[in-house]
């Protein structure tokens, strides 16, 4: 299960979501997911992290890390 997610590229990648989601989006709240850059999370007991990146045209890529 997705426990972050992160919106990054495009000119406005705002614009896609909301008309994708046909919501409304707090701006508070996307400025924390407009980043590149994780909120802290503690460690997993499996040591394991995945990081799935999906581009602008749905092609999709995963890896999974060891975390000390």
């Amino acid at each position: 299960f997705v426990r972050h997610a992160y919106f990054l590229g495009a000119d406005d990648p705002y614009k896609s979501l909301k008309t994708t989601l046909k919501a409304e989006i707090n701006e508070d709240a996307w400025s924390i997911l407009h980043s590149d850059t994780s909120r802290p999370f503690s460690k997993p007991a499996s040591g394991r992290i995945a990081v799935k990146v999906i581009n602008h045209l749905g092609d999709e890529v995963m890896k999974v890390f060891r975390v000390d």
